[in-house]
């Protein structure tokens, strides 16, 4: 079996979707998604652990990222949830996967959880960093906790016309310090990054990131055709696939609290694991644990 990963094209609707793929073709598929600001490099110890035991494993480069190309120059380089979410499902369509086992964290986790709550049917199993990663944008204008506020700098500095132009100039030094500042206690970010950062080079990295932190405060409108969508995700649909929630307890950007606030979101089986000395970058930072999740629900 060649457990070497192949990097291959999806053309879909909208886009030609980039992933490398792992295993053999015949077995049981699992699509490990990658967050902002990372790359498939996040799931370098998971998907070959997966392929020796023989599942099929995608990982893609989401929208605005590594090879991934939008298919026209007048399509909208939207970021929104919605426009993740169906990106994942039109992957799936193209590569006739009707079913597959789904593993995110940040951008990745929330199109996986929205694909999970409004299409179970084509979702096994689903390992969540971070939990109900749905955006509940009707009340995303409310003020928070001064400390979360805080921790939120850059989504509001991408709110301007400077974010934009330090993203645009200085994205590779940005994203370096978001890996730091959100993943603290990791020793491993400044060896990995480099091997991530690459990705962010992509010529619509900075009008998706942008669009998806305007959106999911309406400073920016949607893609209209995936409004239908955005409607649904607004009545925050519950989960109801088997579902383990992975949690870095030293994450920089969304620390872990005490009590689950997201447990009502899920309807199956779910269980919330909190991770000691891991970050945001949860399958990077412990591959061991995202592993052991995927493997309880497929096989536990």
């Amino acid at each position: 079996m060649n457990l070497e990963p192949k990097i291959n094209f999806a053309v879909t609707p909208l886009l030609r979707i980039a992933y490398e793929e792992h295993g053999p073709a015949s077995g049981d598929p699992i699509i490990l998604l990658h967050g902002f600001p990372y790359d498939p490099r996040a799931f370098d110890e998971i998907a070959p652990a997966l392929a020796q035991r023989g599942y099929r494993v995608i990982v893609p480069y989401l929208r605005g990222y590594g090879p991934t190309r939008f298919n026209n120059p007048a399509i909208l380089r939207s970021g929104q949830q919605a426009a993740l979410a169906q990106d994942l499902l039109d992957l799936m369509e193209t590569l006739s996967i009707p079913q597959a086992a789904l593993c995110g964290y940040d951008w990745g986790g929330r199109a996986a959880c929205i694909v999970a709550a409004l299409w179970p049917e084509r979702v096994r199993c689903l390992v969540t960093g971070d939990g109900y990663n749905l955006q509940d944008i009707a009340r995303s204008t409310q003020p928070l906790a001064p400390e979360t506020e805080h921790r939120l700098w850059y989504q509001y500095y991408f709110h301007t016309a400077r974010g934009v132009e330090g993203l645009t100039r200085n994205r590779r030094e940005l994203c370096e310090l978001l890996w730091r500042l959100w993943s603290p206690t990791w020793t491993r970010g400044a060896e990995l990054y480099p091997l991530s950062a690459a990705s962010f080079d992509n010529p619509d990295f900075v009008d998706v990131v942008i669009h998806s932190y305007r959106h999911r405060f309406m400073y920016a409108p949607g893609d209209p055709t995936l409004e239908w969508m955005e409607e649904k995700l607004a009545a925050q649909p519950a989960i109801s696939v088997p579902s383990i929630s992975l949690c870095g307890a030293d994450d920089g950007v969304g620390p872990a609290p005490e009590h689950d606030q997201d447990v009502e979101h899920f309807t199956g089986f779910y269980e919330r694991r909190v991770l000691a000395g891991v970050g945001h970058n949860i399958p990077q930072e412990a591959p061991e644990a995202t592993l052991k999740a995927l493997l309880d629900l497929l096989e536990g």
